[in-house]
């Protein structure tokens, strides 16, 4: 009997040797991850200051060239009212009222922007006649609409250029 009693502390002594193996890999393992961890999150901190440091100084760079009188311009445009094409199956005729207005950089673009407003107008007309109201239906069909006013107003502005077209009004009857 005294051999079981022998043998019963050296399994204990051997299980704590195992167990002490396995908790100083995990120990290593957690102290690796954290030193990963922290390593990584303060390289991420610094990359992101230094790179709204470089952000802020190409702003006040750009405000400092920048005219401190130029601001946005809003040229109105006249309203138009135009034919929609009919949707297929459709008994009537729908038809389009739009107001705009052209968002511009400065006075100076308005100036060479207005002489050119008739080409403006026109590539508004000829896009308008081919949509129909489907088009127009939800958020969706006016942010598509708008995009594409401003593609035409900016190709019919060349060289100049529109910063942004704004609906007024939009009524499809």
């Amino acid at each position: 009997m005294a051999k079981k009693p022998k043998k019963a502390p050296a399994a204990e002594g051997e299980e704590g040797a195992a167990e002490a193996p396995k908790s100083k890999k995990k120990l290593i393992i957690i102290a690796a991850a954290a030193v990963l961890l922290l390593g990584g999150g303060g390289g991420g901190f610094f990359f992101m200051k230094g790179r709204g440091a470089h952000a802020d100084a190409h702003g006040e760079h750009a405000a400092e060239k920048a005219d401190p009188k130029a601001q946005a311009v809003f040229l109105d445009m006249r309203d138009m009212m135009v034919n929609l094409s009919p949707d297929p199956g459709a008994t009537k005729a729908n038809v389009l009222k739009l107001r705009v207005a052209l968002e511009l950089k400065d006075a100076k673009v308005e100036a060479t922007v207005k002489p050119l407003m008739p080409r403006v107008e026109d590539a508004f007309q000829t896009y308008l006649r081919e949509i129909r109201a489907s088009d127009l239906a939800g958020s969706t069909g006016l942010y598509r609409l708008r995009e594409e006013l401003l593609r035409r107003v900016n190709i019919a502005l060349h060289p100049t250029k529109a910063e942004a077209v704004l609906f007024k009004d939009v009524i499809v009857q």
